[in-house]
């Protein structure tokens, strides 16, 4: 909707990477405050806030360089654009890996440091979101009867109706924020934010696919590549909640 927000002579700020990063810092500055909270040792968030990130971003792009592999012999500028092509999924994973090796590598407690950062993770893709929809990537299919329809400068088609998938999945993530914040103070073992953040971002992933229209990403027997990984997070997510409960019921009763 708008790529380019303004420019400084030849210095462009685009509004995807503006929303990117007003997500991160908003995210990191209550992540902060968390730390404080619990006594947690603030040197080692800002090392870890950057193994995460730094996961993240790496993640992202291999997915999407992996979603892309057919597509790259012909056309190898995939492997060197910067501007675009990133997969949150791809992010989640590698950020989650980064996150685990932090932690086991300084002693922290992983699934407590999860439960804590998770719920800023979901705040910080809602504003990602806002940066998708003014950028115009991951757009929604053709509608007729409503919809959003992009300028020729935008990622997505132009002159037709799309449907507005962004600003519905920044809509979800943000709830999704509230809702384990809220959720946080009645968990019942460390953790369980984590995995629930899982579950729910897996289901609100599945179904708002259906509604994407940018299939460069690839679809085998009619599902997406992130309609795979969904299935596979929601697993995850189910899991760590089984075997976290468990556990809990075992240590009351013992």
């Amino acid at each position: 909707m708008l790529p380019i927000l303004f420019s400084i002579g030849p210095v462009h700020i685009y509004s995807y990477g503006l929303m990117i990063a007003i997500g991160i810092l908003v995210a990191y500055s209550l992540v902060e405050r968390k730390f404080r909270k619990f006594g947690l040792e603030n040197g080692r968030l800002e090392w870890l806030f950057f193994s995460v990130i730094g996961g993240g971003f790496l993640g992202s792009k291999l997915l999407y360089w992996i979603t892309r592999l057919p597509d790259i012999p012909n056309d190898p500028t995939i492997l060197t654009n910067l501007g675009d092509g990133w997969v949150v999924y791809g992010g989640i994973i590698g950020g989650f890996i980064a996150g685990w090796i932090y932690c086991k590598n300084h002693g922290m407690d992983f699934w407590q440091i999860f439960d804590l950062v998770i719920p800023n993770v979901a705040l910080a893709q809602g504003f990602g979101r806002i940066g998708c929809f003014l950028a115009g990537c991951c757009y929604g299919v053709e509608m007729k009867s409503f919809g959003i329809v992009f300028p020729v400068n935008s990622l997505a088609p132009s002159g037709v109706s799309l449907f507005p998938s962004q600003l519905i999945m920044s809509a979800f993530d943000f709830g999704l924020f509230f809702f384990l914040e809220w959720f946080t103070s009645k968990k019942k073992f460390k953790g369980e934010v984590g995995a629930i953040y899982l579950l729910a971002y897996s289901f609100g992933r599945f179904i708002i696919e259906f509604f994407r229209g940018d299939l460069v990403r690839g679809v085998v027997n009619g599902l997406s590549t992130s309609q795979y990984i969904s299935i596979l997070t929601a697993i995850v997510g189910i899991a760590v909640i089984f075997v976290g409960r468990k556990r809990s019921k075992e240590n009351h009763e013992s």
